[in-house]
């Protein structure tokens, strides 16, 4: 019976430090784990946060493309539906041609830009007249919304002592455009009757007016 106490009281001692034993590895691991969860957390911060920026620096530059690509900082061209178009006649006696300014006014409500040469043609009782561009066009104008911008029509007079060519109207369209618009004939009311080696009905380029434009 003694050989089996003492044998029991053994298992027991071995028993009860094997316990203290795993309990130390338990509180080994347990010390160890919340270091490993830091550094995992940190990690896995770091890497969230790289890619937040990395986002924000893509997002950034897609809608910096974007707007570049919506919003070229181009003025837009004047439009027909945009502009207010009056003519009068600036003929002085003295003259060797008449002459009309065509005034395109701004009323869009923005700036718009314009150059070149508007179209220009005479209504007649014998047809359509075309006129002729005459000089360089002047370099693109921005127009101030509410500003206006001149051209010159230039024309023979009918110093026949004929009733000439009738004029029924003037019909201008804006640079770059196709819409048109039909204004009453402020100048001389015909031209002569020519073969054609008569002075041409004459347009000049934006921003050029009176005689000879």
């Amino acid at each position: 019976m003694r050989a089996h106490k003492i044998t029991l009281a053994a298992l027991a001692v071995v028993a009860g430090l094997s316990l203290t034993a795993c309990q130390n590895d338990g509180d080994d691991a347990a010390q160890t784990d919340p270091s490993s969860a830091a550094t995992a957390s940190a990690s896995g911060g770091g890497s969230g946060s790289s890619g937040t920026a990395s986002g924000g620096s893509d997002s950034g530059k897609d809608t910096a493309a974007g707007a570049g690509a919506d919003q070229s900082g181009r003025t837009a061209e004047c439009r027909t539906a945009g502009l207010e178009i009056t003519a009068k006649d600036t003929f002085i006696d003295g003259d060797p041609d008449g002459s009309v300014a065509v005034e395109m006014k701004n009323t869009s409500g923005r700036d718009c830009m314009v150059a070149g040469f508007a179209g220009v043609d005479l209504k007649t009782d014998a047809g359509t007249i075309s006129a002729e561009r005459k000089g360089a066009p002047a370099d693109p104008y921005v127009l101030k919304n509410g500003k206006t911008i001149a051209f010159a029509v230039t024309y023979p007079l009918n110093e026949t002592g004929g009733s000439g060519v009738k004029i029924e109207g003037l019909v201008v369209t804006p640079p770059n455009e196709t819409k048109p618009v039909t204004l009453a004939w402020p100048g001389k009311p015909s031209l002569p009757v020519t073969d054609g080696s008569g002075a041409p009905v004459t347009v000049g380029p934006i921003g050029s007016a009176g005689q000879g434009g």
